[in-house]
């Protein structure tokens, strides 16, 4: 394999797990916001929230316990570990092509 299509495949792997990384920190984010009971009137923390909601679109309510900060910690954190599990795999792939 030539030099340059290398570099290409290394500079799209990382993009990918940029990218990956990036919706498990908002996603991160907004279980620590919502724990330690955040402001949602804030700028920050309403985008945050809407970032996330949007991002575990998916799983909204998979999980339905009584307690709540369980609730949003699985809710959120389910899509966070396999946004990062499914960008490092496509990232592995995209870097052995």
């Amino acid at each position: 394999m030539s030099r340059r299509i290398h570099d290409r495949s290394n500079g799209a792997a990382k993009v990918i797990v940029v990218i990956a990384d990036c919706t498990a920190v908002i996603l991160g984010l907004w279980i620590l916001f919502a724990l330690l009971g955040a402001n949602r009137a804030n700028d920050l923390v309403s985008a945050v929230h809407d970032a996330a909601l949007w991002l575990a679109g998916w799983s909204h309510d998979l999980f339905t316990m009584d307690t709540a900060w369980l609730r949003t910690v699985l809710n959120f954190g389910l899509p966070a570990v396999v946004y990062v599990l499914i960008g490092h795999f496509l990232a592995a792939r995209v870097r052995r092509a």
